[in-house]
Order: C-alpha cells, then sequence, then structure tokens
C-alpha cells in the first residue's frame, strides 16, 4: 500500500477544503512560491501538557499565541510511540510497516541503528528543491560516521546529539557540529554549566537570521521535555518550586548513574517537568518573535508537534498534569495518548488563524505537504498524502483509508484506525496474540473493547494490518 506521488506547485492543484470548526479567514495575501518551513518538535510531549490543548497548571502563553496565529490540528497522529521510528517515518514519509527504522536499536558506542545509505528523505526534498537545511537538537536516526548522518541525508547543517541515548544528559561533555565533536569541558565530570537545551535553541536561532532571504527549512528537534528531569534553577524553575505544592513532589534518585544514558537525579520532578514545558514554550516565543522582526512570518510555515505520547521516566507522572489529556496511554502505547499528538500549524495572512481542525493525519503526510508547498516536481515514494489543500483552503481534501503503526517493544503491538474504528493487536510476536477493538466516536479512552460484537470489522481491520507491514531483517517483532 504504499503509494508513488506526482507533486506539483501549490498553483497547479489549488485542491482542498479545511475541515475546520469555524469558518477560514478570508486569504488576504498570494501564497508565496517556495514558503520557508520551520517544524518544531518537542520530544515525549504530551497532548495535554499545554494550553492550546488543556493544559491549565504549565503556562504556555507562547503556543496560545500560536494557535490564535493559526490552525490547531485535533486528529494528528505521530509516526508511532517512541522516539526513532516515529523520527524515521516523519523523515521518510512512510508509516512505520514501511519505513527502515522501526525502533529503536542503540550502537556502541554512540548512536541508533542508521537508515539505509541513500534514503531519501523530507530534507533531501527541500535540498532538491533549493531551500537552505538545519536540523538541530537529537537525530537518533545513525551513529556518527553512518551514512544516515544527517549531513548525508539532506541536512547543510547540523548541531545537537547524534544519539538519542546520549541526549538524556542535559548537561553533556560533547555535542555535534556536522560531523565534528564539539567538547564541553566546562561540563566535564559532572558539571553542570552549559545547559544543552539553551545552547542548541541559540544555534538554530543563528541560522533562521542567517538564511532570512529564504528558502529554508529548518528542523528544530528539541530535547524538552525528555527526562531527564534537569535544568537551570532559574525564575522559570523558581516559579514552579512556588506552586506545585512540595507535598506533590516524589524525588526521583537515580541507583545507576554509572549507566550509559542514565537520568540525572532530580529533587523536584514535577516543578521541572512543568519548567522545561515552559522553557519550550520560550523557546517557541523566540522563534515567533524572530521571523516578525525579520519580516518573514507571512513567509514561514511554523508547525509545532511531538514525537510521540508523555513519558514516566525519570521521576516523570504524567498522571500528575494529565499529560495524555483525555486519551488512555502514554508513551510506548499504541492507545490514543502514546499516538495523537498536539499539532499547531501558521502562516499568517494564508493559514486561517485561531481555527480548529479535524482532517485527520499523520507524520508521514509531512513529506508530500511540504513538497507541494515547496514547489518540487519529483515523484514521492510515500504513505502520506498532502493536507496543504486543509492548510489553504483551497478545494477538495483527499482523505486517508486508513492509519497503521506498529511498535516493536513489549511483545510487539500493531495499530489501525478506519474511519471512528480503532483496532490494536497486542503481543504480535507471541502464539497468542490478542486483538482489541474501540470506536472512538463513543469511546474516545479506548476503555471499552468491543472486538467480540463486530467480528466483521476484527476482520477486515486485521487484514488490513497484515497487508500493511512488510518483512524487516531487523524489525520482525521478535520472531525469528
Amino acid at each position: 500500500m504504499q503509494l508513488k506521488h506526482e507533486t506539483m506547485g501549490w498553483a497547479g492543484c489549488l485542491l482542498g477544503v479545511a475541515a475546520a470548526t469555524s469558518a477560514c479567514q478570508e486569504q488576504q495575501k498570494e501564497w508565496p512560491k517556495q514558503p520557508n518551513v520551520i517544524y518544531i518538535m518537542a520530544d515525549d510531549l504530551g497532548i495535554g501538557d499545554i494550553a492550546p490543548y488543556g493544559q491549565t497548571r504549565i503556562h504556555t502563553p507562547n503556543l496560545t499565541r500560536l494557535q490564535q496565529r493559526g490552525m490547531r490540528f485535533t486528529q494528528a497522529y505521530a509516526g508511532t510511540a517512541v522516539s526513532a521510528p516515529s523520527r524515521c517515518s516523519l523523515m521518510t514519509g512512510l508509516h512505520t510497516g514501511h519505513a527502515s527504522v522501526r525502533g529503536n536499536i542503540g550502537v556502541d558506542p554512540e548512536g541508533q541503528v542508521a537508515m539505509p545509505e541513500g534514503t531519501f528523505t523530507m530534507a533531501t526534498m527541500f535540498k532538491q528543491s533549493d531551500y537552505a537545511t538545519g536540523c538541530f537538537g537529537k537525530w537518533g536516526l545513525g551513529y556518527p560516521g553512518s551514512v544516515s548522518d544527517p549531513t548525508k541525508v539532506g541536512f547543510d547543517r547540523f548541531f545537537g546529539y547524534n544519539c538519542q541515548t546520549l541526549a538524556h544528559d542535559y548537561y553533556p561533555d560533547h555535542l555535534w557540529n556536522g560531523t565534528e565533536r564539539v567538547e564541553l569541558p566546562q561540563n566535564y565530570e559532572q558539571q553542570e554549566v552549559t545547559y544543552s537545551a539553551d545552547t542548541i535553541h541559540s544555534q538554530a536561532l543563528d541560522f533562521i537570521r542567517s538564511h532570512a532571504d529564504g528558502p529554508f527549512f529548518t528542523f528544530l528537534s528539541y530535547t524538552i521535555p525528555h527526562a531527564e528531569l534537569i535544568l537551570p534553577h532559574d525564575s522559570i524553575y523558581q516559579r514552579y518550586c512556588e506552586e506545585v505544592p512540595l507535598a506533590d513532589e516524589i524525588p526521583f534518585v537515580q541507583k545507576r548513574p554509572e549507566k550509559k544514558g542514565a537520568y540525572g537525579s532530580s529533587e523536584r520532578p514535577m516543578a521541572s517537568f512543568a519548567s522545561m514545558v515552559t522553557r519550550l514554550d520560550k523557546y517557541v516565543g523566540d522563534v515567533m518573535d524572530l521571523l516578525d522582526s525579520l519580516g518573514i512570518a507571512d513567509n514561514t510555515i511554523l508547525i509545532f508537534t511531538s514525537d510521540n505520547g508523555p513519558h514516566k521516566e525519570g521521576g516523570a507522572r504524567p498522571d500528575y498534569f494529565q499529560s495524555y489529556g483525555p486519551y488512555r496511554g502514554i508513551k510506548r502505547d499504541l492507545y490514543e495518548g502514546g499516538i495523537r499528538m498536539p499539532m499547531l500549524i501558521s502562516c499568517p495572512g494564508h493559514i486561517a488563524q485561531g481555527v480548529d481542525n479535524d482532517h485527520v493525519m499523520a507524520f508521514w503526510d509531512m513529506l508530500p505537504t511540504f513538497a507541494e508547498a515547496a514547489g518540487y516536481r519529483g515523484t514521492l515514494a510515500t504513505d502520506g498524502i498532502s493536507f496543504l489543500p486543509t492548510l489553504l483552503g483551497n478545494g477538495k481534501q483527499a482523505e486517508h483509508d486508513f492509519l497503521y503503526w506498529e511498535f516493536h517493544e513489549q511483545q510487539g503491538k500493531q495499530a489501525v484506525r478506519l474511519g471512528n474504528w480503532k483496532g490494536i493487536r497486542l503481543k504480535v510476536g507471541t502464539d497468542e496474540p490478542v486483538f482489541e477493538l474501540y470506536d472512538l466516536s463513543t469511546d474516545i479512552h479506548e476503555d471499552n473493547n468491543v472486538a467480540d460484537a463486530h467480528p466483521d470489522i476484527v476482520a477486515r481491520l486485521q487484514a488490513i494490518i497484515d497487508s500493511c507491514h512488510t518483512e524487516s531483517e531487523l524489525f520482525n517483532f521478535g520472531r525469528k
């Protein structure tokens, strides 16, 4: 079910009507020929962690501002429920039944399993469309020197963590500037001097400034708020130390600090988590303010999302902040809380402002959407469908027949959404898999398994699942 799409510029299509809950505003400006694209992706941020999706205890005023300046999508999905495969789905436009990286597999001494040589990525597409390209933050789709180092799959500039495991440390002893290892001696011997997230953010802003004449594509793959729950004890942190009752805190103590990727201890994990989300919100505000000051906000598509559902590691407790919103599940779950993501998209003067949109989409839709926006004229091998028509409010929007995910931990999981039906197959790698069926129109929390009452629907979803999973030497649900 992998599709090939011929792409063309927006003027040749004029497709789609935004499925918004309020009327789209009249577009006032001509759509830019090649808009800049900034894709901000948080790490392990739940849909319920920010104010635009109902959070009341964590302050995210800039994300609220972004919501007011653009569209809030209510049915946007990640690539899957954990980092590396979700990012591979985003980068390649393929769901996890087709993508090359379908799980987190580490490589010694640093990095993760690489994508195959010559993998066509979102950055490749932008590069071939004459965009400057930069990635700042966490990569996790290869290892230093591998064939899928970010600088070998379309990025002109990379600064951050090559390895997602080492990204657990916010005061690392090194980062990567392209293929050059940048030592941070001020952080040696577990000193906490240079906070990596701030440094990475500063580099990202410099990239945007230096390419303000455009077009450019910037992937801001921030590590916040992934554990460890450690950050500078500044005014943001002090504010939450006052707002979060000390009685609500359960200190986290790392018992194996020598372990690679170990999370640092945190005396106030709830205050720290909230502070990290607000710090992330400040980063978003910095980007928005910079675009305004440069006069390019109306020539830039700005997206904010997360890679998967909220974590419960390093002292985090998603129940405390209701990080999963009204949904069931967290990171590593294929229930809605593990894969339904926040998605805010703006481009003032072109994308309707302050509206909700219920278009059903997933990470693998980003590649064809951006290709259409950039005027890319090549052929894409993708499972995605461009939703640029929805963003612009022009013509007729194509819809997915279904969405598919797989996950290769915890005995293996697969899931499919077909209309309002959601099927989840658990224990895939065992001789006794379990199938659950939910009707999302009446059971958004996925509490009532109705598989026994709808054997015809179960059979249909099982057939879709079987057709979507292609064989992989590395990712075969643990089967020999």
